[in-house]
């Protein structure tokens, strides 16, 4: 592990990377820790520049899970990060089929639940969240995790760990809502895309897609409850995850 930086490391080409643990003392914990910054990092996908591919291998980075479809990291291939291994495990985002001819916001924020909830109810989601918590926990940290976004099938992840050190949900929630404010650009780009490409009356229509809502991450947490009852029991059986995966995952997140 290295000593990460106190504050926000900002990357020109990559927007949302962050800390998962946050900056400063990193995120306090119901017990009174705090979760321990420079083990664990989320971002968008990893379009880099050289000067901030170097400064992620600076920060010692040793594995990077890719969380993107095949087709995504395709059209989309990560740079390489000296230093780090590169893993690919897939889980399935805002599919294409449900965004194309969105009719209005009222549909895009629809599909936005849904997508949370597959995330929690769809077998292969739980087998990837489950490799990549697994992975996380047994190879040697730091790891980073990122999607095409870093918003939704990375903000899962990065709220499934600080659940597990005991952060909570309020923080949590303010912590995954920092993607509206952090990747304000990268949003501005798509949407520009999208003005150009379906006029600018769409603009509105796709905005949903493009941010994070409480709403979203909310349908998540519900479908855990429903069927689960709470996070625990759904790391424990619906990720399978043992006492030795969990407790590793804890001693690597809080100081």
């Amino acid at each position: 592990m290295t000593d990460a930086p106190s504050e926000l490391l900002r990357l020109a080409s990559a927007d949302n990377f962050r800390d998962v643990a946050g900056t400063g003392a990193g995120h306090p914990t119901r017990d009174g820790r705090r979760v321990r910054r420079g083990v664990f990092y989320r971002s968008n996908e990893l379009q880099l520049t050289h000067e901030d591919a170097r400064s992620l291998a600076a920060l010692g980075i040793r594995v990077i899970h890719d969380l993107r479809s095949a087709p995504e990291v395709e059209a989309h291939p990560d740079v390489e990060v000296a230093g780090a291994t590169w893993r690919h495990v897939e889980v399935s985002g805002i599919p294409m089929a449900m965004v194309d001819g969105l009719p209005d916001t009222a549909a895009a924020e629809r599909v936005m639940r849904e997508v949370y909830v597959a995330f929690v109810r769809s077998p292969e989601a739980r087998a990837s969240y489950a490799t990549l918590l697994t992975d996380l926990a047994t190879e040697e940290p730091p790891h980073l995790f990122h999607c095409t976004a870093g918003k939704d099938r990375t903000g899962w992840a990065a709220a499934l760990l600080l659940e597990i050190a005991g952060v909570d949900r309020d923080t949590i929630l303010a912590d995954y809502l920092l993607t509206n404010e952090v990747s304000s650009a990268t949003r501005e780009k798509y949407l520009a895309l999208v003005a150009e490409h379906l006029g600018p009356d769409k603009v509105a229509v796709y905005e949903p897609t493009m941010v994070v809502e409480p709403a979203y991450l909310e349908a998540a947490y519900d479908a855990v409850g429903a069927d689960y009852g709470s996070v625990e029991a759904y790391l424990r059986e619906g990720l399978g995850l043992g006492d030795d995966t969990l407790d590793e995952l804890r001693a690597r997140l809080v100081g």
